[in-house]
């Protein structure tokens, strides 16, 4: 992904109007699309970020992300820059490989490394939804050199076969959620909403982490597979509710990922 991003940044031209400054609700024009983007708070503007790209959920866009307590209030109090892609009609298309918004996505990530000092070893995707699917989409065909995936109630189809893979999974899902079903495994197993990335890293018997909570009414099941051939750990994070961002969710794998006590928000 360190190559992907300098390359393309090297190459694409300078989008138009990037001379005026895109932040928050301005969105950073990319072509014929664009973007959101959030700085974290007290950036000295000089040293490297990293960075979480979060799809937005079905009928939703970059504004809604930038101002979000529980995508935007995580980033920007620990020091992770916020990229936020706009979906074509709200939406995104992740149903087969190859779509358009895969390329678009990796576009985004080269045209902020030209805006910002990015850090590539600490690349995070993210989504909610349709966007956690499109996150998964993203990562099985651009996900070399991405540190982790970060998935909210939405996966791809367990089946898939992935051509790349992020360095580490995370997936949070609700057991209740019926608007992107929880996908219960044979015989009711509550572990398949992972079964593509442990099939895709090697991964052995599952270790049961316990159950943790952020807040009062958000309680965790942790599940994590740690003895991975290619690639791991996956950690899968379940609930007994429906379709939402758990609070605090996004917040405690940033705080796991950069080695920061765990607080909230």
């Amino acid at each position: 992904m360190r190559q992907i991003l300098f390359a393309l940044a090297l190459l694409m031209p300078v989008p138009a109007g990037a001379e005026e400054r895109c932040h928050a609700e301005t969105p950073c024009p990319l072509g014929d699309r664009s973007y959101h983007v959030k700085e974290p708070d007290g950036w000295d503007g000089i040293s490297p970020l990293p960075v979480l790209l979060h799809f937005h959920g079905w009928q939703r866009q970059g504004t809604l992300i930038v101002k979000h307590a529980r995508i935007s209030g995580a980033t920007r109090r620990r020091g992770v820059l916020l990229l936020a892609p706009n979906g074509r009609n709200k939406t995104w298309n992740f149903w087969t490989a190859g779509t358009e918004d895969v390329a678009f996505a990796a576009a985004v990530l080269a045209d902020a490394a030209k805006r910002y000092p990015i850090d590539p070893d600490r690349i995070y995707v993210s989504g909610y939804s349709y966007g956690s699917a499109m996150a998964w989409r993203f990562v099985c065909e651009r996900g070399r050199g991405i540190a982790a995936l970060l998935a909210i109630a939405g996966t791809l189809r367990q089946g898939e076969s992935c051509a790349e893979a992020p360095r580490e999974v995370r997936h949070v899902h609700g057991t209740s959620d019926t608007v992107m079903d929880f996908p219960f495994g044979p015989d009711g197993d509550t572990t398949y909403p992972v079964a593509l990335w442990r099939r895709a890293f090697g991964c052995g018997a599952p270790q049961d982490a316990g159950d943790w909570q952020v807040t009062d009414r958000d309680e965790f099941t942790r599940t994590v597979w740690a003895e991975c051939t290619t690639g791991g750990p996956v950690t899968l994070d379940i609930h007994d509710r429906g379709h939402f961002i758990p609070r605090g969710w996004i917040a405690r794998q940033l705080d796991e990922l950069l080695g920061l006590p765990p607080s909230y928000p």
